[in-house]
């Protein structure tokens, strides 16, 4: 039994380490994430006054698609303002979403 229990245990280590390994590599892209949160959340905080005010306002309601693109693209400007501005593919997610409620929005024109 000592034998299995040893066995687990060092797979158990081998994991840990390789998660520490994928933890430092994203902290270089993506920086730390306490200074992202904070980043992130206060894109959020001003995103949710801008949607109370459309409210008392009658503007129309963001979709999901739109609202759910613009939290990922307040969490991709959150890694950047945090991270590594010259990593490319975070720039490449804002443009995706973007691109994603784009293509919604030209999808909902051609059934009406």
């Amino acid at each position: 039994m000592s034998d299995e229990f040893e066995e687990r245990a060092k797979r158990i280590d081998q994991k840990m380490s390789e998660l520490q390994n994928v933890l430092a590599e994203r902290r270089k892209q993506h920086g730390d994430f306490s200074e992202h949160a904070i980043y992130t959340q206060s894109i959020k905080a001003v995103m949710s006054d801008a949607e109370r005010r459309r409210m008392e306002q009658d503007k129309p309601f963001l979709t999901a698609v739109q609202r759910e693109a613009i939290e990922m693209i307040a969490h991709k400007i959150g890694r950047i303002l945090a991270g590594d501005p010259n990593h490319v593919d975070h720039w490449l997610d804002l443009a995706g979403y973007a691109t994603l409620v784009a293509d919604d929005l030209r999808s909902r024109e051609a059934a009406t």
